[in-house]
């Protein structure tokens, strides 16, 4: 018995072994667990419409007399479907990265300076790190360790400690909006969180791509349970099975509903008022907002600003915000009066 047992056990391992040699990806455990995220997402999409298509035989009546009806909202979930995986697939912004651009194109710079004997530019067209509000008003694409750490120090109000930016894991200065993420190993640029249904962090690269996930699933929900309601409507006494399977995917689908829609709004709070749900959520705990009042957002720029900033700025530019001065938090502090409305100062 014992033989039997080792000689399944060496065929299981003989087995896993090639498995893991023809698809290398899957060896990891972690990517393992996104890869099953991935493909329950998937499922949980398919069984969803596959089942209203497969009832409702008023669908594909509808779908043979006006097939555009039935094409967008199949193209509504291959966009949602691709969107995710878009979202998931891409990288939120990390520190190490971006610091490290930074000091490979200042060797460049420093070579090209010495040979041209003048200034060279900084950019070398893959990355470009802005500094907002820098008095310089220069993007640094290139730097030395030592030229980093000024960096990330010049953002900090004069007298911060090195040691208090510092992550104690990655060892590298976090600049202000930084946040170390513990499920990813990495410290993440304007952390806003980590989604474990992604299976990656959300933060300045890809919290666009995150919102545009949210409203993409929160519309097809909301058509699909529409279509629902009006299966239930015209078929609600023919089979009771297909009336309670219905009933209970429709019951699931309005939870989801609830979700999305409160997760969308909330989302879209923090983009018109350029903060994120660790700075909102943790605002007492974070050294530098500590002081701040509640209803002053230190690193707003105005709603249309914040707006265009989330939107249209390329991901190949990392925005690095420094902390606002006393002077520009006394500005955001000041109440709006009608003038202020007319200047369309809150813009």
């Amino acid at each position: 018995m014992t033989t039997v047992m080792g000689i399944c056990r060496s065929f299981h391992d003989r087995a896993l072994a090639r498995f893991f040699h023809c698809f290398p990806c899957l060896s990891d455990p972690a990517r393992r667990s996104s890869w099953g995220l991935k493909v329950t997402l998937v499922m949980l999409h398919l069984i969803f419409v596959g089942i209203l298509f497969v009832f409702d035989g008023d669908l594909i009546e509808t779908t043979k007399k006006e097939p555009w009806y039935t094409a967008l909202y199949l193209l509504l979930l291959f966009a949602t479907l691709v969107q995710y995986f878009i979202t998931s697939s891409s990288s939120p912004g990390y520190v190490f990265d971006v610091m490290r651009a930074v000091n490979e194109t200042n060797v460049i710079c420093q070579k090209s300076s010495m040979a041209s004997k003048q200034p060279a530019s900084s950019q070398n067209g893959s990355l470009n790190v802005v500094i907002e509000g820098s008095q310089s008003g220069r993007n640094f694409q290139g730097s030395n360790p030592s030229s980093w750490t000024k960096l990330v120090m010049d953002m900090y109000p004069p007298g911060t400690s090195i040691r208090s930016c510092t992550c104690s894991y990655c060892n590298v200065e976090q600049p202000p909006r930084a946040k170390h993420c513990h499920d990813c190993d990495k410290c993440v640029l304007q952390f806003d969180h980590h989604c474990l249904w992604l299976g990656s962090c959300v933060g300045q690269d890809n919290h666009c791509k995150f919102w545009w996930y949210i409203c993409e699933e929160t519309a097809l929900c909301l058509w699909t349970g529409i279509l629902y309601i009006m299966y239930l409507k015209a078929n609600i006494s023919r089979a009771w099975w297909k009336d309670a399977i219905m009933i209970l995917l429709l019951i699931a689908l309005s939870i989801v509903i609830i979700f999305l829609l409160l997760l969308l709004l909330f989302h879209s709070y923090l983009v018109l008022t350029n903060q994120t749900t660790y700075e909102l959520v943790r605002r007492r705990r974070i050294p530098y907002l500590r002081r701040i009042p509640e209803r002053v957002y230190p690193f707003s720029k105005g709603i249309c600003r914040n707006l265009y900033n989330f939107c249209c700025v390329r991901s190949s530019i990392y925005s690095l915000e420094p902390l606002p001065s006393s002077q520009e938090l006394e500005e955001k502090a000041r109440p709006y009066t009608c003038l202020d409305i007319l200047a369309c100062r809150c813009c």
